[in-house]
């Protein structure tokens, strides 16, 4: 199955203060890098979208065997981003099957979580996603059949119209808090507390 991985990284960081992507975690590992690092062996291909002028950060995605698209528009939101990935896709590589839809600001979701949504689209799930704790995570398993609806997306709802547009969400309960782990600001890089 043709299962495309699409990892956003082209948001602003304005409240990181600095280039929260390229920011390196306690081992070297640029935030981005790792994120991609985790989702590239679990699927077929990944885009991964960067923001004009993210010169390094686009040749250490690429190092990592990412396809990385400027999305000129990348400053309008995630859904901007998203349809700016989804096009990108749709002419490197053949239809889709499906598409794993992950942050670049997210460097701690386990492989294990990613896999299990790779897994539901491939079972045929529409849409999927990781719960942990009752909460949705990401990455997001979204059906090739909505190939269209991704291109339409625009401002910052990334794919949450597509989410609460009726269709049956398959929920994926895992262990792993990484799925809702995302860094927003230096003190997110703190280890989490043990609860």
């Amino acid at each position: 199955m043709n299962i495309v991985g699409l990892l956003l990284a082209a948001g602003s960081a304005s409240r990181f203060g600095s280039d929260k992507l390229s920011h390196s975690l306690p081992h070297g590992v640029a935030i981005a890098v790792q994120a991609a690092r985790h989702l590239r062996p679990q699927v077929s291909h990944v885009v991964a979208v960067v923001k004009p002028g993210a010169d390094e950060l686009s040749r250490k995605l690429t190092s990592e065997g990412c396809e990385v698209v400027v999305c000129d528009n990348a400053a309008e939101g995630m859904g901007a981003s998203l349809a700016c990935a989804a096009r990108a896709a749709a002419q490197l590589y053949p239809p889709a099957d499906g598409y794993l839809v992950a942050l670049g600001d997210m460097p701690f979701v386990r492989p294990s979580s990613i896999a299990a949504v790779r897994d539901a689209l491939a079972a045929g799930a529409l849409l999927a996603a990781p719960f942990w704790r009752a909460r949705r995570g990401h990455p997001v398993g979204i059906a090739g059949r909505f190939h269209a609806e991704l291109l339409g997306l625009r401002g910052d709802e990334g794919a949450k119209a597509l989410l609460g547009a009726g269709h049956r969400l398959v929920k994926i309960p895992v262990g792993d808090p990484g799925v809702l782990r995302d860094i927003d600001t230096p003190a997110d890089l703190a280890p989490p507390l043990r609860i």
